[in-house]
């Protein structure tokens, strides 16, 4: 059997150098200019980005072994999938500031670009604190279990720019445009610096990120305490989300069952947190769930949310769109 490699520094410098570099070709190259995102193109772009996942986690595999691959492949299914609960929200940051669809590729890039910084800090904050002080990671499995129980009867979501306190308190310090002005986040307003429409959409996605990274994060350490592996899936799954958005954008208020599935998720992986022996035999009850029976589990939640979720919606189609005598 070959030996492990070890994840070194370089390790870490060649993967974040590969992301700058297929950032820097997404915005230089294919998106150079500001247009629509069609069907077509976003199903090609999310494919191609699940189908670098899946490669990255064979690397791992031949790398690190089979269990951290499993680990990597868990933690993406993990974050792509709470994500989607994300993609609703800025579908709904869209509508309410009519951003225009040849704007939203630019604001979903800039957004995610900050999203990887954002999470890679939290990671890091998360890592440390777990060798620190073992009782976060229970602490993080308490968390999770009241977030999906939260989530589960939580309400419909409601943009409303005018009330959001992070928006009042950047229109306070800077002065903002009343129009867009092309796909610029700067502009002039009587010969001043100002921000425009764009920029507050993009304050809005970065907050919307952050608040969800709040849970997501954690999600991942349930199944790996590794910081390589927890950053890497957590890097795959937020590239994919720009092309998954446009692949979803029109079919995201089909999904009525998906914040079920995510809530379940959430306390799964909660509870996993909580009763895990993290090395620690002597805890009162501990249960050690195999990761293959994690990724199986929050696979089969998502997929049956999602099926159920169409199924439900094409039934409600087709007794609408019936004539009168037939219903």
């Amino acid at each position: 059997m070959m030996a492990l490699i070890q994840i070194t520094p370089w390790h870490w410098a060649a993967f974040i150098l590969c992301i700058v570099f297929f950032l820097a070709l997404d915005l230089g190259v294919f998106h150079r200019g500001s247009h629509v995102v069609k069907f077509r193109e976003a199903l090609m772009w999310s494919l191609v980005w699940f189908a670098l996942s899946m490669a990255f986690a064979v690397v791992i595999d031949h790398a690190r072994g089979r269990e951290e691959a499993v680990q990597f492949t868990t933690g993406y299914l993990i974050e792509l999938s709470l994500s989607l609960d994300n993609l609703m929200v800025i579908a709904l940051i869209f509508s309410a500031f009519r951003v225009p669809l040849q704007y939203q590729h630019r604001v979903l890039f800039w957004g995610i670009l900050g999203a990887l910084m954002m999470r890679g800090a939290m990671i890091a904050a998360g890592v440390a604190l777990i060798r620190e002080f073992d009782w976060v990671l229970y602490a993080f499995g308490v968390f999770l279990v009241f977030t999906g129980i939260k989530m589960l009867f939580a309400g419909e979501q409601v943009i409303e720019p005018d009330k959001n306190p992070v928006l009042r308190c950047v229109r306070k310090l800077l002065p903002v445009a009343p129009e867009f002005d092309e796909n610029k986040f700067f502009t002039r307003l009587d010969h001043r610096l100002a921000l425009t429409p764009l920029a507050l959409v993009l304050v809005l996605v970065e907050t919307t990120d952050l608040i969800f990274a709040v849970d997501s994060v954690p999600a991942v350490f349930s199944i790996t305490k590794n910081a390589f592996i927890v950053f890497t899936s957590n890097v795959f799954a937020i590239l994919g989300l720009r092309s998954l958005y446009f692949l979803l954008a029109g079919a995201l208020g089909y999904f009525r069952y998906l914040k079920i599935g995510l809530s379940v998720v959430l306390v799964f992986v909660g509870v996993k947190m909580l009763i895990d022996p993290h090395g620690q035999p002597e805890k009162w009850f501990q249960l050690e769930i195999p990761t293959n029976v994690s990724l199986m589990v929050v696979a089969a939640v998502v997929l049956i949310a999602i099926v159920l979720s169409t199924m439900v919606a094409e039934r409600e189609k087709r007794t609408v769109a019936a004539p009168p005598e037939a219903k």
